[in-house]
Parts: structure tokens; C-alpha cells; sequence
């Protein structure tokens, strides 16, 4: 009889631990998590970026984007170098903050010629101006800590460059996708923030976005994403 009742609380022990662990707020690391080969769950980021193409009218203008891209490849190798990120991101920032203008800072487009003066204020904090372009876009993704972030996953990748402009289309307008990453793409139609904290409905952001310049960099073998 001993040996029946030890049986059973050995095979029941996993179910009366989760039931312990839910009243009590305890979780126990011990039970394996069984997984269901079900459709793999797809994020908001994810989804967007299967379904998302490069505008048709717009391709021409993102291939030079791109082309300029490449030409400086080996600017951005070296700040990658020094920081973790890969080379396309910075990059895809480059062209977002600073039209891809090495005379400006990675942080905002502010000028090297002096310290930034946008948000964020006073960088770099070291060193003394006119500052180097890589000196500079060192300062402005060690501050953001975007060498923590793995960038060999997609969805980390595009929310990382989400949060590096601000989360605000995430918080307050999900349903349009923030053109700082999908302008320029099939599903990015209107709606943008015009100023800091205002909104328009019917405002068409005039700028290439990131995504158009991942996915033709993409097609050329540059990169690729889990």
C-alpha cells in the first residue's frame, strides 16, 4: 500500500507544484514547459514585415537610398566594429536622423559642428566639437544601449529601431504603422506625427523608412533575419 501512495505522489507531484505555484505566486523552473507543434505565433512586427513589399512607385528612390548605402559601407563597418551593431542598422539610422549625411549626428541631425541641441541634448558629453562622424554615432548608440539588442532576430531588430525614434504610434496609434520604419512600404498609407505630440490623420510621411531599405538589402544578400 506504501509503495502505491509513493507511486502516485511521484506522478501527481507536477500537478499539485502548478497548483501551488498559482495560489502561492511561485513558479517552478523543475516542470517542463510541453510545447504543441502548432502554426508558430507571428508579433505585430512580424506580421507586418511578411505582409509589407516596396512601394512599386517608390523602389527607384529606395535603390539609391541603398546605393549610397553601400558606397559608405565601410564607414558604418567601423562604428559596428566598436559598438556590436551591425552595419546596416547604423545605417538605417544614418539615413533616418541624418539623411546620410556624415556632417550631422547620428543622435538627431544636429550638426558635428557643435553639441546636439534636439534630444537628446548635450551629446556626446566627452570629447570636444566639431566632432567626427564616428565619433559621434559611437556616443549615440552606446547611450541608447543598442549593442543589447539581438540583432539577428527580426522582431527585436524592428522594435529596437522603433523605440530609438519613440513608441508613440505603438502606444497611442497601433493600427498605423510608424513610418520610420514602413514608410515607403505597401502597408504604411498616412497618419504621422507632424510635431512632438502632435497627430495628424491625413499627414503622408515623405521619407524612406527603414524596412524598404532592409528588404532591398536583403535581396542583395547582405543580410538576413531569423
Amino acid at each position: 500500500m506504501k509503495k502505491l501512495v509513493g507511486w502516485f505522489l511521484i506522478l501527481c507531484s507536477p500537478i499539485l507544484l502548478v497548483s501551488m505555484g498559482k495560489k502561492s505566486g511561485i513558479t517552478t523552473r523543475s516542470i517542463p514547459i510541453v510545447k504543441f507543434k502548432n502554426k508558430p505565433a507571428t508579433t505585430l512586427q512580424e506580421t507586418r514585415w511578411n505582409k509589407a513589399e516596396v512601394a512599386k512607385h517608390k523602389r527607384h528612390s529606395v535603390e539609391r537610398i541603398v546605393a549610397k548605402i553601400e558606397r559608405s559601407k565601410s564607414r558604418y563597418e567601423l562604428v559596428s566594429a566598436k559598438t556590436g551593431v551591425p552595419w546596416h542598422i547604423i545605417a538605417s539610422f544614418h539615413n533616418m536622423e541624418a539623411s546620410l549625411n556624415f556632417s550631422k549626428h547620428l543622435h538627431n541631425g544636429n550638426p558635428l559642428t557643435k553639441r546636439t541641441y534636439w534630444v537628446p541634448k548635450g551629446r556626446p558629453v566627452g570629447g570636444k566639437p566639431p566632432f567626427t562622424w564616428e565619433f559621434s554615432a559611437e556616443d549615440a548608440l552606446k547611450y541608447d544601449k543598442m549593442g543589447r539588442i539581438d540583432w539577428k532576430v527580426l522582431d527585436s531588430s524592428l522594435y529596437a529601431c522603433e523605440r530609438y525614434n519613440g513608441t508613440g504610434y505603438l502606444r497611442y496609434h497601433k493600427n498605423v504603422p510608424t513610418p520610420y520604419l514602413w514608410s515607403y512600404t505597401s502597408i504604411y498609407k498616412r497618419g504621422k506625427y507632424v510635431s512632438d505630440g502632435k497627430w495628424s490623420n491625413t499627414a503622408v510621411s515623405k521619407q524612406c523608412g527603414i524596412v524598404p531599405i532592409w528588404k532591398l538589402l536583403e535581396e542583395r544578400g547582405h543580410i538576413k533575419f531569423k
